[in-house]
């Protein structure tokens, strides 16, 4: 169980959050909507263990994953090294059947400017499920992307996600994307913002692709 319990998180004098709670199962994805500015990314870098300079506490297991807007990679290493320097237990193998799942088996010795954005983008996935995280952290992870590239990336991480069922939260923009991948949805809104319940509009339909025991992508 992952709680996160925000009483409030400031810059300077300027509060940027204000109450902000909620609890997540594993298996469990929730999809956060709100604004551009309000506070998104910086909820989820206080979630992520980034920022500890906040009021109130969050619960959450030590293997932690988060997937940045910006891919975040090492320019002058590999695809390959990009994976096991961040977890430098993965074998070699193992880095490189990672790889190929996200359709990047050919592009192991690509160094990241060697790669389109696209590619950028799932490698930055791989390097996030490789660690097989148990709290995965997603910050608007299909911005920038065109129609066709951004729904590969959406059923990738469909596909990931059920297979390795991790609790999952992420922020995003898109109402398709929310409802495509969550199991709930929440909004964040207000000066100084605070979570609540999402529009009806922008909920996931009830009982569509759940699994039994809660979680949309859960697998035998």
């Amino acid at each position: 169980m992952i709680e996160v319990a925000i009483k409030g998180k400031s810059f300077g004098d300027v509060q940027v959050l204000g109450d902000v709670r909620f609890a997540l199962h594993a298996g469990e994805t929730l999809a956060i909507l709100g604004p551009s500015g309000v506070g998104k990314s910086t909820l989820l870098r206080i979630v992520a263990g980034i920022d500890s300079a906040y009021s109130g506490h969050v619960q959450a297991p030590a293997r932690r994953a988060m997937v940045f807007q910006d891919p975040t990679l090492l320019p002058w290493r590999s695809a390959l090294d990009n994976l096991r320097i961040v977890h430098p237990d993965l074998s070699e193998a193992a880095a490189q059947a990672m790889l190929a799942k996200v359709g990047l088996g050919d592009r192991a010795g690509a160094f990241p400017g060697q790669l389109s954005l696209g590619q950028q983008r799932r490698l930055s996935l791989a390097r996030a499920f490789a660690g097989r995280p148990e709290l995965l952290i997603m910050d608007e992870p299909f911005v920038s992307l065109d129609a066709a590239t951004a729904e590969e990336m959406l059923s990738l991480t469909e596909t990931l996600i059920g297979e390795s069922r991790p609790a999952t939260v992420f922020v995003t923009h898109a109402p398709g994307e929310a409802a495509r991948l969550a199991d709930r949805v929440m909004h964040l809104g207000g000066n100084p913002a605070v979570l609540s319940a999402a529009p009806a509009c922008d909920r996931p339909v009830s009982g569509a692709g759940s699994a039994p025991n809660g979680g949309r992508h859960g697998r035998a």
